[in-house]
């Protein structure tokens, strides 16, 4: 069976897209920070599901996490980010350990992971790192996640350069109802987002079709999300 890693698997996104993959008969490894709350998403998610606790940010997790996918990986699905702050702040009230914190999170660690498991991942397989429209189109006080997930997709082009016997995707899922969109809009109203599970066929349809390594929008790999 084919085997996924998801990192930021305890909810949301990450916690959607390892269901789908296990109704599939993946088997897949998620990762999380929070113990209690990942280990409950893996018993949601079904058998196939097994749960590695810890922060991406960490080395030893980080090595931990290459013993889970000892036997090899055909996916790694860097999902887990950070806002920094929240509510957010325009980029020059920014504290420099927030923009570091962002960094280490949502760009330094997604690619430490991969280099790590890089001999785990079986010819042609896929990488996926998640991104978001802040990345092209600039948003007040989003700087700082912005400019870490442009960071992140031009390090991850790069890498489909240098490294052409896997995909290289980054995919932008669109405005979700998350705990994270809800961080970045404290005490709005967000019950009008779609739920993360509604952009898991787009992730299948990706892993289907096999496009060239790029950036893509949940969207346009689904196009009949666009009206739900």
């Amino acid at each position: 069976m084919p085997r996924a890693l998801i990192t930021g698997g305890s909810a949301g996104l990450g916690l959607a897209l390892a269901t789908g993959l296990a109704e599939r008969d993946w088997d897949v490894v998620i990762t999380g920070r929070d113990e209690t709350r990942l280990g409950e998403a893996a018993r949601h998610a079904g058998d196939r599901v097994t749960a590695v606790a810890g922060d991406v940010t960490d080395a030893r997790h980080r090595a931990a996490l290459v013993e889970a996918a000892d036997g090899g990986l055909d996916l790694l699905v860097n999902n887990a980010s950070t806002l920094g702050v929240s509510p957010l702040l325009p980029v020059l009230e920014l504290d420099d350990q927030v923009l570091v914190d962002v960094w280490q999170t949502n760009v330094v660690a997604p690619i430490a992971l991969t280099r790590a498991l890089w001999p785990s991942l079986h010819v042609g397989g896929a990488v996926i790192n998640i991104t978001s429209d802040a990345a092209a189109d600039h948003y007040e006080t989003w700087g700082a996640y912005a400019a870490s997930k442009a960071a992140l997709e031009h390090l991850t082009l790069t890498l489909a350069v240098e490294q052409p016997d896997v995909r290289w995707w980054t995919v932008d899922p669109g405005d979700m109802r998350t705990q994270m969109h809800q961080d970045a809009f404290p005490g709005q109203d967000i019950s009008d987002r779609p739920l993360p599970e509604s952009v898991v066929p787009a992730f299948l349809a990706l892993l289907d079709q096999r496009p060239p390594s790029g950036r893509y929008q949940a969207s346009d790999l689904v196009p009949a999300r666009a009206g739900a």
